[in-house]
C-alpha cells in the first residue's frame, strides 16, 4: 500500500506553522513525517526538548516520522549502532542513514531492541540484501532515496529505474520525495530550487510527479520534500489512483458519447501480445457488437499519445481503446477521442503488457 508524506524543518519554521500544516496533511490521509537532523547543531539535550512537542503532535495526528542522520548526529546525540535510546527519548519511527557504521554497525542497527525501523539510501548502490543474508533483520530495513536542492543534479529516470528495481526486488520497502511547485518553500538548507529525487519532476505539477512514482510500480512512499506545499498540492496528490497508471487527456471535439463511456468506463489493461504500435484495450468491444460507433474524420496520421477506438467500419473489432506509440496511417477504422498532454507521454513508457491504465476524468 503506498504512502504519501510531507517534510517539515522545524530548525527553520515554528510549532505553530508546522503543526498546522501536519493537521492539513493528515486531513488529506497522509501519514510519513521525513525530517532532518543533519543540520541541527545542537547538542543531545536540546534536540530532544526542542523535538519533544513536534513528535507527540505527529503521533497524535497518525504520523510514521523518519529523521535524516548520519555518524554526526550519532555523536551529538550520544548515539551508538548498539545504543538507540537517544532516538528512542525522541520518539523517532525510522532513523534514514545518510552515512554508515560498517557492515557489523549497519547489522547491529536492525537489530535495535528500540523497534526503530532503520531506512537506507536508496540512491546509493548499497548491498543491504547481502547484509540481510549476514544477519541484518530485512523485517527491520527500509529504503528512501535521496532528495537533490541544487538544479540539474536531480537523479536520472534510468539510473533511478535501475537502484529502485534492485531493493524492490529484494522485497524491500521504498520511499522517494516529489517537490512542491509553491514559491519561497525551503528544505534543510540555503537553496530554494525544490527537492525532488528525480530532476525531470523538479517543475511538473505534483500530482503528474506522484503519477510518475506510481507509473513506476517500485515506489511504495512518496514524500513531498520541501515545505510547505499548498492545501491545493496536497489534496491533488490525495486524489491520485495509487492503482494504476493514469494520463490527463485533451478531448477531441468531435468525441461522441458512447466513445467517452469506452475512455472513462472501462478498467483498460493492456493486451498481454503487446503491439509495438499501441496499447490495446479489448474488453470494451464486448459490450459493443450490437452499438454503432460511427467514422469520424480523423487525421491522415495517428501519432504518439493519440488515444482511439475502433469504430463501426471494423465492426468485429468495433470499441477497443487503441493508444498510439508512434506514428501509424489512419485507415478509417478508429476515430481519435482525444490526445495525451506532450508532457505526461513518458508515462506511456511504464505500461507493460497486462498493465492496468486509465485516464483522468476532468
Amino acid at each position: 500500500m503506498h504512502r504519501l508524506g510531507i517534510s517539515l524543518y522545524p530548525e527553520h519554521s515554528t510549532p505553530d506553522k508546522d503543526y498546522a500544516y501536519m493537521e492539513l496533511a493528515a486531513m488529506n490521509g497522509f501519514s510519513r513525517i521525513f525530517t532532518c537532523l543533519l543540520s541541527v547543531e545542537k547538542n543531545a539535550e536540546d534536540t530532544i526538548a526542542e523535538f519533544g512537542g513536534f513528535m507527540a503532535k505527529a503521533h497524535e495526528l497518525g504520523f510514521t516520522v523518519a529523521v535524516d542522520t548520519n555518524e554526526k548526529v550519532f555523536e551529538r546525540l550520544g548515539a551508538t549502532p548498539s545504543n538507540l535510546k537517544p532516538f528512542k527519548e525522541l520518539a523517532v519511527d525510522i532513523i534514514r542513514l545518510d552515512g554508515h557504521f560498517g557492515d557489523m554497525g549497519d547489522i547491529m542497527l536492525t537489530r535495535n531492541r528500540e523497534g526503530i525501523q532503520i531506512e537506507f539510501n536508496g540512491s546509493g548502490n548499497l548491498p543491504i540484501d547481502l547484509l540481510a543474508e549476514r544477519g541484518a533483520d530485512k523485517r527491520n530495513m527500509v529504503t528512501c532515496a535521496n532528495f537533490y536542492p541544487e538544479p540539474f543534479t536531480g537523479m536520472s529516470e534510468e539510473r533511478f529505474w535501475e537502484l529502485s528495481h534492485k531493493y524492490k526486488s529484494h522485497g524491500f520497502q521504498t520511499a522517494a520525495f516529489v517537490s512542491s511547485q509553491q514559491e519561497n518553500t525551503f528544505g534543510p538548507w540555503p537553496v530554494f530550487a525544490g527537492l525532488p529525487t528525480c530532476e525531470d519532476d523538479r517543475h511538473r505539477p505534483i500530482d503528474l510527479q506522484v503519477r510518475h512514482m506510481i507509473a513506476t510500480g517500485l515506489i511504495d512512499d512518496i514524500i513531498i520534500g520541501n515545505a510547505f506545499a499548498s492545501a491545493e498540492e496536497l489534496a491533488a496528490m490525495a486524489a491520485v489512483d495509487m492503482t494504476r497508471t493514469t494520463m490527463r487527456l485533451a478531448l477531441d471535439e468531435g468525441a461522441t458519447e458512447e466513445e467517452l463511456r469506452v475512455v472513462y468506463g472501462y478498467d483498460h489493461t493492456e493486451r498481454p501480445d503487446s503491439s509495438a504500435y499501441m496499447l490495446r484495450s479489448s474488453w470494451p468491444r464486448m459490450d459493443f457488437r450490437e452499438t454503432s460507433i460511427p467514422a469520424r474524420t480523423a487525421p491522415e496520421t495517428f501519432h504518439r499519445g493519440d488515444v482511439l477506438v475502433v469504430n463501426d467500419n471494423l465492426a468485429h473489432y468495433r470499441g477497443e481503446l487503441h493508444v498510439a506509440l508512434r506514428d501509424m496511417p489512419n485507415d478509417g477504422t478508429r476515430n481519435l477521442v482525444g490526445r495525451i498532454s506532450a508532457e505526461e507521454l513518458f508515462l506511456l513508457d511504464y505500461i507493460k503488457s497486462e498493465n492496468p491504465f486509465a485516464f483522468i476524468k476532468e
